[in-house]
């Protein structure tokens, strides 16, 4: 029997979203596509790895999840992929993106949208101090005392930063700045790639009420390149964890921002209460210290999602609106500041775990994963040592596909790998060399399980999984690499960087800070958001 999925308009969609009842907007376009225009409060989950995404990012099955792509095509099949999961309230947005477009709604470029338009509205309505390039490294060399926080993860700011900047990622801002600063005089600059992390991080320090003046560095690490500066490669210089004082200062001012934007703590009886009660309403559990604190020991239950990357991207945690959001640490200090601009991006309902509840037995290592329907998946593999040997053949015996990542992919591929996305097999195997045998990879391998069936019923041919994927391939100390390139897709599944685009690099910066700018007044036309500051 085939399942008929409805169609609801973009009028009556715009309505529900602002409504105040659960939905989840998923556009099932890859990321390159959607980054050229999509609904605002829409969560990227591609088709190519929708099994994956969808989990964490709509937990409850019975969840309204409406699907959008261009034409209803991808989003039928996604449609149909979710039912056989459980998900039993789906639709698709009628006409897709153009009959968004059509009915006169706004559409937007970029990724983490809500997230980035959210800090521009933050530098606005509190007005927050920036500090030019040129500026603040003309005081720097003065001999002025200064300190220069990089609010991004460790592998972005060590990929590439300011040289002197010391990470420190925008949840752990509060926690360790007082240990990273030398005196109440000293000149605190929080810089980020463009401006986001930026604003986010000072504003937090100024609202925590550092003693110290506190300032964004105007345009981040690429307003820095444009303004003709040398940028830093390989920098590891990161932020001490907070002595006994400031640890208690740390605490304070997190326990102040909480109160002042009304985000209550909960004991381990409503948390209780909250995960009796899943199947009615959505709950998100986030565990919001450093990843490696994490994988020492968490809640079960609770998903790693570092306090500055939750507020940089929300979009990608939380996809259903109206949903309970629970964020926990150990002390307090990340959780409470999280959940302040949380509650200032206009979550409705948002709540801090005591960091003294009682845990019986923490969970050690990464979380679960639940990957739709893997489990059920048989297919034949291939171990990277029976592989490689058959790469070296003079005649084409083999051929790998790549359904990794565009970036993977272009940091490291199997030699002689094709590059292929999922969800376009169909049309683009063509493109394929023939060949009596096909290995399927991907980073780890799920991806190219998931599509074995698929690949098989486009080919046609004898199809294996490399066992483990490229990750078991390196472990076995076989090489990989990077030219050339052999895209059987069109790279569209990833929204490249500025800093990683291969031409037009500069024009590519000045776009996308212009394009933060910008966000403000078409967010206010949207009308789906609303922030609270």
């Amino acid at each position: 029997m085939t399942t008929a999925f409805p169609r609801l308009d973009a009028t009556t969609l715009h309505a529900r979203l602002k409504g105040a009842e659960e939905i989840a907007l998923l556009d099932v376009r890859e990321e390159g596509i959607f980054g050229d225009r999509h609904i605002l409060v829409a969560s990227n989950a591609p088709l190519s790895r929708l099994e994956r995404i969808v989990p964490p990012l709509v937990p409850r099955r019975a969840t309204p999840i409406v699907l959008v792509d261009d034409d209803e095509t991808l989003a039928e099949r996604a449609a149909h992929v979710l039912a056989r999961a459980g998900y039993g309230d789906v639709a698709i947005l009628a006409g897709g993106v153009p009959g968004w477009a059509a009915a006169g709604f706004e559409l937007f470029a970029g990724v983490y949208v809500p997230s980035k338009a959210f800090g521009e509205f933050v530098e606005i309505g509190y007005a927050t101090p920036h500090i030019d390039p040129h500026e603040f490294e003309a005081r720097r060399k003065a001999g002025e005392d200064i300190v220069l926080l990089d609010s991004r993860p460790f592998d972005e700011y060590s990929w590439i930063t300011i040289p002197g900047a010391i990470d420190c990622p925008g949840g752990e801002l509060v926690l360790r700045v007082r240990e990273s600063v030398p005196s109440d005089d000293t000149l605190v600059v929080v810089n980020c790639g463009g401006r986001t992390r930026s604003i986010i991080g000072a504003q937090v320090l100024i609202d925590a009420g550092l003693p110290n003046k506190v300032v964004s560095l105007k345009n981040g690490t690429q307003g820095w390149h444009l303004a003709g500066l040398d940028v830093e490669r390989g920098a590891s210089t990161v932020a001490p964890l907070p002595s006994v004082p400031a640890h208690d200062w740390a605490r304070e001012a997190a326990a102040r921002l909480a109160g002042r934007y009304g985000v209550p703590t909960i004991d381990a009886a409503t948390l209780a209460t909250f995960e009796a009660e899943q199947a009615a309403t959505t709950l998100y559990r986030f565990d919001v210290r450093d990843p490696a604190e994490y994988r020492a020991g968490h809640r079960p239950g609770f998903l790693s999602a570092t306090g500055g990357q939750l507020v940089q991207a929300t979009d990608t945690f939380i996809a259903v609106r109206r949903a309970r959001i629970v964020l926990a640490d150990d002390d307090g200090v990340r959780a409470r500041t999280a959940a302040a601009w949380l509650a200032r991006m206009g979550f409705d309902h948002v709540f801090v775990l005591d960091e003294a509840a009682p845990l019986a037995v923490p969970e050690v290592g990464d979380a679960p994963e639940t990957v739709v329907g893997l489990a059920e998946i048989v297919a034949e593999e291939i171990a990277p040592a029976e592989l490689a040997p058959l790469l070296e053949r003079a005649e084409a015996v083999v051929v790998v596909v790549d359904l990794g990542s565009t970036r993977h992919y272009r940091a490291g591929h199997i030699p002689g790998a094709w590059f292929a996305i999922r969800s376009r097999l169909a049309e683009d195997v063509a493109r394929l060399p023939s060949a009596p045998l096909y290995v399927l990879a991907s980073p780890d391998g799920v991806i190219a399980r998931l599509a074995a069936a698929e690949f098989a019923q486009a080919t046609g041919a004898l199809v294996k999984l490399l066992a483990g994927g490229t990750q078991a391939w390196q472990a076995a100390g076989l090489p990989l690499e990077t030219q050339p390139e052999r895209l059987a897709s069109p790279p569209e599944d990833v929204m490249l960087k500025a800093f990683e685009r291969r031409d037009k690099r500069e024009d590519a910066m000045r776009e996308y800070l212009q394009w933060e700018l910008d966000l403000v007044e078409q967010v206010r036309r949207d009308g789906t958001i609303q922030f609270r500051l």
